[in-house]
């Protein structure tokens, strides 16, 4: 074993908590069982690491199984650093038909035709999901495998998931998925966050999308003090059509765990008072940032509660409307999303 495996072996039993480690292991499968009995997981973790290292280095182990290793941990534990959402753009007429193995073969062949020095593992889950671990080299460097892209697609869906990528290698992994997957564009989703479950079930649809038009009126609360009965009849009726504009605008039960939304604003500055600023001939420019652990629950809150006001603007409804949670807004309405396209010459 090198010093660039062992580095990755360390690093990743660093990332690994402590009650996840004996689980992983049997998952990765590559432990005998006398292997596994003669670890103690209840040492501190740099025993265990060490134990662990000893043993890679008795099988003459490589980076290659290390890093199955790191795909079975990051495959169960998807929730970490930021992901970026794309969407597969101009499908050909065979793009549903492209099958697991056929996208194993072509997704490697053209990244190594893009890239001299580039190590590819694809690992297929169960939810239908196709992981893709890249480490990425060039014409005079080894693959760095402390530093992968993760890519997470689903066949035959335009759809697909990407965290740690550098704008360097954004048009070589697009040009590589474009072409494997029957493609001729990807664009930009304007969707990211820290939880790939979350980004992925706003984008695909995959949570309760009921809208309903019609709501009861919420429960009276017990032991409650006499007041006037008409204005009871009010605040009831008020809170249930705040209700029903608050399910219409973000759906009804659990929504996916988004944690922030973007609107960048680029408009002309109108304010008849303020003519210095109003006579620019530059764009006014500023972001706004909603951030929270659960970014739509807390919106639907809001108008339900009556916190914020109802019906809700349709900056706020366009996130699970559209399946974004990046806007730019200008004079002229919504700027148009980005292409990549990629050339099949």
């Amino acid at each position: 074993m090198d010093n660039s495996t062992r580095r990755l072996l360390q690093r990743l039993m660093r990332r690994i908590p402590t009650p996840l480690l004996k689980t992983t292991l049997e998952k990765w499968g590559r432990l005998t069982v006398a292997q596994r009995q003669s670890m103690d997981f209840t040492q501190p973790k740099w025993a265990v690491t060490e134990k662990l290292l000893a043993i890679c280095e008795e099988n003459e182990w490589t980076a290659k199984q290390i890093t199955e290793l790191e795909m079975i941990y990051i495959i169960d534990n998807p929730n970490q650093g930021m992901w970026y959402a794309f969407q597969l753009m101009d499908p050909e007429d065979d793009a549903h038909s492209v099958e697991l193995m056929q996208f194993k073969e072509q997704f490697k062949s053209h990244l190594s035709e893009l890239v001299r020095h580039v190590s590819v593992k694809i690992k297929k889950h169960t939810d239908e999901a196709v992981w893709i671990r890249i480490a990425w080299g060039d014409s005079l460097s080894r693959p760095n495998h402390l530093k992968p892209t993760y890519v997470v697609h689903y066949l035959q869906t335009p759809y697909v998931f990407v965290t740690s990528l550098t704008s360097k290698q954004k048009p070589l992994l697009s040009q590589a998925l474009v072409l494997s997957t029957r493609y001729h564009a990807i664009k930009d989703a304007n969707l990211s966050g820290r939880k790939l479950t979350a980004i992925r079930d706003l984008l695909m649809r995959q949570y309760q999308q009921a809208f309903p038009t019609k709501y009861p009126s919420p429960l009276a609360e017990k032991n409650h003090t006499v007041s006037n009965p008409r204005i009871e009849r009010e605040q009831a009726g008020l809170a249930a059509n705040r209700l029903q504009m608050a399910c219409e605008a973000f759906g009804d039960g659990m929504l996916p765990q988004l944690q922030s939304a973007v609107y960048k604003l680029e408009t002309k500055f109108k304010d008849h008072t303020n003519k210095t600023m109003t006579e620019r001939d530059e764009p006014f420019k500023c972001v706004v940032k909603f951030a929270s652990t659960n970014l739509l629950e807390s919106l639907r809150h809001c108008a339900s509660s009556g916190i914020a006001s109802t019906p809700v603007t349709p900056l706020l409804s366009s996130i699970p409307l559209k399946g974004r949670n990046y806007f730019v807004i200008t004079d002229n309405g919504p700027s148009p999303p980005s292409q990549m396209h990629a050339s099949q010459n």
